[in-house]
């Protein structure tokens, strides 16, 4: 396969003052079921969903108290994270933890709804100087047209808050939204652009409800049985509720960027329409990450990464590349052509190490081998064509569409994520 090679960014160490490039930021948004109900038992799960997506910042949805706060602070995450300001309000609430090396917690201000709170998280990047709100939302649920109405009520008391906000600003939209498809009025309520507070849904719009061509990103229910852990839904994955949306300005270049091809229902393969989610066979969890998905939570956690703007001058001996990362840049889905992005950070033993990068169809077979080869610490970007052959001049393939997914393996670290072929 013929490779164009974007950019090498080779891992260096100064003893002068620079400029780093911005941080990736990854943020989750998940919906707990009713915490800390039986956390005695589902804390072990939490844990290890969260340790398996490693995110920097978490927002939840159903956690009902101070009590459940400070538990899922201590016994899933430990001490890298610190909890936001918690404000009991009527129903169940929203929570924010955010590791504190990087963040600065600003404020929690609820906007209130007939039914649930909407909170306005703030926090402050320590390094990159960046302000970011978050807006976390648990609609109303069901179906019908008098709990379409009490979402749209809901989505428009949140509007009439970012139609306000200055031009130009840093804001996130994300939980649980009980949206059944993109032409609910709520959901078009969000992304209605006649004023600039309006939200860009990073995934397509459609008809998502039991409808196996969105199967990839489907969010509940994890579970298909007549009876569910800690009482959740039941019916299996067909509904896209949980979701994250961004401002025009974190869609936009500079400043916060949002990173296409980034986004993802944690645990989907797309494999697992109208199923558990711990229903075998897996491409890209293990049987142990989709029982703990299934023992937790009726519903997938969603998680995004963000670039955050340029880092202000240091000047000591700090590497510039420090995480594993993965990410299709755009478009996805593609035709016939995608940028995918790595690092590869400092390892163990320092130096190169044997980078590999294969694409493999949904029932695990690898289509295409994109690198096998010693690389340097740094960021990369390719250009991945699905029709083409590899490097070494091997056989030529021609991708039909489908889901796929791509896997950048090391010697001390794996990480898959999914791609949508369309032609």
């Amino acid at each position: 396969m013929k490779i164009k090679y974007l950019f090498i960014i080779l891992l260096l160490f100064t003893q002068v003052t620079f400029t780093q490039a911005g941080e990736v930021i990854r943020i989750v948004t998940y919906n707990l079921l009713n915490y800390p109900e039986n956390y005695n038992i589902r804390d072990q799960y939490y844990k290890k969903v969260i340790n398996e997506i490693n995110p920097d910042i978490i927002v939840v949805q159903e956690i009902t108290s101070q009590t459940g706060v400070n538990t899922f602070a201590s016994d899933v995450l430990g001490t890298s994270f610190k909890a936001g300001t918690f404000i009991n309000g009527p129903d169940t609430d929203n929570a924010i933890f955010y590791k504190d090396s990087l963040f600065t917690f600003i404020s929690n201000v609820v906007i209130p709804t007939s039914l649930r709170n909407i909170s306005q998280f703030t926090i402050y990047n320590k390094f990159t100087l960046d302000t970011l709100m978050l807006y976390s939302v648990h609609l109303k649920a069901s179906d019908g047209s008098s709990n379409e109405q009490q979402r749209l009520n809901e989505v428009t008391a949140l509007r009439s808050i970012t139609d306000a906000l200055p031009l130009g600003k840093n804001y996130v939209v994300l939980g649980d939204f009980n949206i059944y498809y993109s032409g609910e009025p709520a959901y078009q309520k969000l992304v209605e652009q006649s004023n600039s507070g309006y939200f860009v849904d990073p995934l397509i719009a459609g008809n998502w409800h039991n409808n196996s061509v969105y199967s990839s990103y489907h969010t509940q229910s994890t579970c298909n049985l007549a009876s569910c852990p800690n009482d959740g839904s039941n019916g299996g994955l067909d509904d896209r509720f949980d979701m994250i949306l961004v401002s025009q300005a974190v869609k936009d270049t500079g400043g916060i960027e949002f990173i296409d091809g980034s986004y993802m229902p944690f645990g989907n393969d797309g494999q697992h329409f109208n199923k558990g989610i711990n229903e075998p066979p897996f491409n890209i969890i293990t049987q142990e990450i989709a029982n703990a998905l299934f023992s937790s939570s009726d519903h997938l956690p969603v998680f995004a990464d963000f670039q955050f703007g340029s880092v202000s001058e240091v000047n000591d001996l700090t590497p510039i590349v420090t995480q594993f990362r993965l990410s299709q840049n755009y478009p996805n889905p593609f035709n016939p052509s995608t940028k995918i992005s790595f690092s590869i950070p400092t390892s163990a033993s320092g130096g190169s190490q044997l980078v590999n990068l294969s694409v493999y169809d949904v029932l695990g077979k690898e289509v295409a081998n994109i690198i096998n080869e010693e690389k340097a610490p740094g960021n990369y970007e390719i250009e991945f064509s699905a029709k083409g052959g590899s490097a070494s001049g091997g056989d030529a393939y021609d991708l039909p569409s489908g889901i796929y997914f791509y896997r950048l393996t090391t010697q001390e670290n794996s990480l898959t994520k999914k791609m949508i072929i369309i032609k």
